[in-house]
């Protein structure tokens, strides 16, 4: 899948872009696939008024985020709910979907498990891969909130580091409505914190190098929809706030090799009777 071109970037940069990974049509489909889900919502009902915000992470001690590693539940921007009640139309106000779509789910698992992309997979050195996670992210127009500064093995820790993010654009990205910011070469920075359960019942934060990524060293990458942007797990990367009239949907997978240990104290968890998959559908 990859060329010599491709593979020095990924060695250099720690990311590649790959434009029309995925055709037009099935990111039209996804996202109206999508908006089927939406319309099932019904959150009162549900009892889940849960926003998701990387600024202020209080969603990080709420159990509708901890327990959605082997399910499929929806978060709210921060912005969108006032004194426990959306302030627009849950389509508007939704910031992610996640975080088992593409176990539990036929059409995200089909758009997840393809013969390119596991041939990609193996490209990048994972023996065993297994997907861990996915998220559909909607960065809505208007509110659509910055995602900080992080890296991927901050969150979804393996020993050794085996995490690799796969970002589609479900819809054009650009600067205007928060594409992605990477730093390139900057996977080769020791990872400045570990985010885990604290055994508890909430989660903590293991800084190891309180001293910030050198944000200034971030360049955009504006991505036409169909593009997979890929990113290493120790790669800073980050994107701004959405304050443009125009949404930015994005789907994205994280694979782990299954020969890498995974902790107990993850923050992502998955019940026995639901193991990791590879891409064999399950």
């Amino acid at each position: 899948m990859l060329n010599s071109e491709q593979r020095e970037a990924w060695d250099r940069d720690g990311f590649i872009v790959l434009p029309d990974f995925v055709s037009k049509q099935r990111c039209t489909d996804l996202k109206a696939h999508v908006e089927g889900l939406l319309a099932d919502i019904d959150p009162d009902n549900e009892g889940a008024i849960s926003v998701f915000s990387t600024t202020e992470q209080s969603h990080a001690q709420d159990e509708w985020f901890l327990g959605s590693g082997d399910t499929v539940r929806w978060f709210f921007e921060d912005g969108a709910i006032v004194d426990g009640r959306l302030t627009r139309p849950l389509p508007l106000a939704v910031n992610k979907i996640g975080h088992a779509m593409h176990d539990l789910d036929p059409v995200f698992s089909a758009f997840s498990r393809t013969a390119e992309m596991a041939a990609l997979v193996a490209d990048l050195g994972i023996a065993d891969p297994k997907l861990l996670q996915s998220m559909y992210i909607f960065k809505q127009p208007g509110i659509g909130g910055e995602v900080v500064c992080h890296t991927d093995h901050t969150f979804l820790w393996t020993e050794p580091q085996s995490v690799i993010g796969f970002w589609v654009a479900i819809e054009d990205a650009t600067v205007d409505n928060g594409c992605l910011w990477a730093m390139p070469g900057g996977h080769r920075i020791p990872v400045k914190s570990r985010f885990r359960l604290d055994g508890e019942g909430g989660t903590t934060n293991d800084v190891f190098d309180d001293e910030p990524y050198p944000t200034t060293a971030l360049v955009p990458i504006e991505a036409a929809a169909g593009t997979l942007v890929v990113l290493h797990g120790t790669l800073p990367h980050w994107s701004g706030p959405n304050t443009s009239p125009i949404s930015r949907h994005a789907y994205t997978l994280h694979i782990i090799d299954g020969a890498a240990e995974y902790p107990a104290d993850n923050w992502l968890q998955r019940r026995p009777e639901m193991p990791l998959q590879g891409f064999a559908a399950p």
